[in-house]
């Protein structure tokens, strides 16, 4: 553990982008396997994927220095109480803050890479996008920013795995694909 929490203090976005490809790319290809899309996994789609994951990990990385600073700052403007600075209370205004503000352009340039990617013009369910901000992004992240800042990004990388999951098992479920 002393090695990873090192690499990321040392390496702090290079550490985001590893994670990211990895955990973010995996989650990709298990969720495709599990929409019943074999075809999509060639080492093409693989690395593209990875890259893609690796690309969004430094505004990732950014956002989640900047609001950090930007709920300090609205406290220091008096625009919020100080006890928002301290424990559960500071881990959802950051994550409201970042996943009202930031999460809406995430999800655009996520979709956007994806489209590069597979070569499709492809912005339907755009919406439910949005939507997992709410349902899932906002408290994922609130659970997060709860954590000592060395193990933040990478819990992020694994809750994009897991959405990816669940979003691959609600899919399949709609599309009545037996299990």
């Amino acid at each position: 553990m002393d090695f990873y929490i090192d690499f990321v203090k040392a390496y702090p976005f290079t550490s985001a982008i590893a994670q990211f490809a990895v955990l973010g790319t995996l989650g990709e290809i298990l969720a495709t396997r599990l929409a019943g899309k074999k075809g999509f996994l060639t080492l093409y789609f693989i690395l593209s994927k990875a890259l893609v994951w690796g690309i969004l990990a430094v505004p990732i990385k950014i956002a989640f220095i900047g609001f950090e600073g930007f709920v300090a700052a609205l406290v220091l403007n008096g625009l919020l109480p100080e006890s928002v600075m301290k424990g559960f209370a500071y881990a959802l205004t950051r994550s409201i803050s970042m996943n009202l503000q930031f999460g809406p352009f995430l999800v655009l340039i996520h979709r956007a890479l994806d489209n590069l990617v597979t070569r499709e013009n492809n912005w339907k369910n755009i919406d439910k996008a949005f939507y997992s901000l709410l349902w899932f992004w906002i408290p994922a992240h609130t659970l997060t920013f709860s954590l000592p800042k060395e193990f933040q990004i990478g819990m992020a990388a694994l809750w994009s795995f897991m959405l990816g999951l669940i979003l691959a098992y609600f899919s399949r479920k709609k599309e009545g694909v037996e299990e």
